[in-house]
């Protein structure tokens, strides 16, 4: 049950002659600062695929539905081919359903990449290939990381490439006020190392670095396990991350009890958070935004991922009124720049030629562009014009991911529900509340250890 990070309905406004469900194209040839020449190129060599078909079925409801229509239209526009989306907030059971009565749409969307990898080693999706990979690892940033999300064992156990990352979400932000900053002469933090320097530096000067709520009702805890897995990939490397994730590495390894304790060093220091550490478990993460922008400022920053504007005073410009940086890496750690985040995933179901064509067409850059100019969408491939972006917001998350050398998904959405819906949760409040990192640990490995 963590917060999902798609932008919300109200937060989406679609572009001036943007498609709607008639199928015709968002934008004409030659218009924005779209990447026309190589979609040209692409489309003067494209298949005749007249009178195949395609369908395609994932969770995207409106508005994102007809925005993504607004991308196969270039793709039926070069092609032919007749192709159609179907959305459903019964995504993820349905999808199984049809698979295995042997009626499955010819692409899949998954929202996260743990039901694509079962589907896989029931030999219920069809491979991408070598190609597909090879272009991956080439053109998306961080592009190792993106085929390593996407391969999954097939049905003999033999590894293959199914997923293609299309929309992507970015957690590893820190919000702040610019004229908060301004005014008290602070910089943007380049290192980990300079974001405690920075935090131990608002602290002698009267002020309070952070302002951290673990608040949900019966999801309560789950904020501080972001800040765990954050920590994770700035203090170990990815594969000890993965390794973690999938419990080879035990959840009370040092390396783990380490990551746990530097969260602490920000939220159980009574100096470091609003209200201090007492707080911090009990406020709302909806309200804990809020300390930015009273007067005199309760806090100076925020980390929390890309949707926390929804909970911001509804006057707040984003840009200005606040803005964000990235959740810096340690310097001394020499782990490049990783990010924490999510992202939807095009998977093949039911093989075709058109199928197959359909998605070498999501390498054009113009198919990430059309929907980067049109919605909260985020993409890593490297190729597209970030001028494209709706917002600057989005822009800037753009940019952090264009920057990324790891990308890795939320770790406790990929453990065992009862551990990272459960224990892990429950058990970084019993931390702020008091309990050590390593009785904290302990007890998380112990009901791992129950599930085996």
């Amino acid at each position: 049950m963590k917060m999902k990070l798609y932008a919300s309905a109200a937060a989406v406004a679609l572009t001036a002659g943007a498609v709607q469900a008639d199928g015709h194209l968002a934008f004409a040839p030659g218009e924005g600062d779209f990447s026309w020449d190589s979609y040209n190129e692409w489309a003067a060599n494209a298949p005749d695929l007249s009178g195949q078909d395609v369908t395609i079925f994932g969770p995207w409801l409106a508005p994102e539905d007809d925005i993504f229509r607004s991308v196969i239209a270039y793709f039926i526009d070069a092609t032919g081919a007749n192709v159609t989306y179907t959305g459903s907030d019964g995504f993820e059971q349905q999808i199984v359903i049809d698979a295995e009565a042997g009626s499955p749409p010819n692409i899949a969307v998954f929202p996260q990449p743990g039901l694509a990898a079962n589907m896989a080693s029931q030999g219920l999706l069809a491979p991408l290939g070598p190609d597909m990979a090879s272009w991956v690892g080439e053109n998306y940033a961080a592009g190792q990381s993106w085929v390593d999300l996407g391969t999954y064992a097939d049905a003999t156990g033999a590894d293959q490439f199914y997923g293609f990352f299309y929309n992507v979400n970015v957690k590893s932000l820190v919000w702040y006020v610019p004229e908060n900053f301004e005014d008290a002469g602070y910089e943007i933090p380049e290192t980990m190392e300079d974001l405690i320097a920075l935090s131990e530096q608002i602290i002698a000067d009267g002020g309070t670095p952070w302002c951290i709520g673990l608040g949900s009702g019966p999801a309560t805890g789950w904020p501080a396990t972001d800040w765990v897995e954050d920590i994770m990939l700035r203090t170990q490397s990815p594969a000890d991350y993965d390794a973690w994730v999938s419990n080879e590495l035990p959840f009370n390894d040092p390396k783990v009890v380490e990551a746990i304790e530097t969260f602490g060093m920000f939220a159980k220091n009574d100096a470091m958070v609003a209200g201090g550490s007492a707080a911090v478990g009990s406020t709302d993460f909806r309200d804990s935004p809020a300390g930015l922008f009273t007067s005199p400022a309760q806090c100076y920053m925020h980390k929390q991922a890309s949707f926390i504007p929804a909970f911001m005073p509804e006057d707040v410009v984003i840009g200005e009124d606040a803005d964000f940086f990235y959740f810096p890496s340690f310097a001394s750690k020499d782990l490049g720049n990783p990010v924490l985040g999510g992202g939807t995933l095009m998977a093949v179901t039911e093989a075709s030629d058109a199928t197959m064509a359909f998605m070498e067409f999501l390498q054009q850059p113009l198919a990430h562009e059309v929907m980067m100019a049109q919605t909260g969408f985020l993409t890593p491939h490297s190729g597209v014009n970030l001028d494209t972006y709706k917002d600057a917001t989005l822009r800037g998350q753009g940019e952090i991911l264009l920057n990324s050398t790891t990308f890795r998904f939320d770790g406790s959405d990929l453990m065992p529900g009862a551990i990272g819906a459960g224990t892990f949760w429950t058990g970084m409040v019993d931390y702020v509340g008091g309990a050590s990192a390593q009785e904290v640990a302990d007890a998380i490995q112990t009901s791992w250890d129950a599930l085996k």
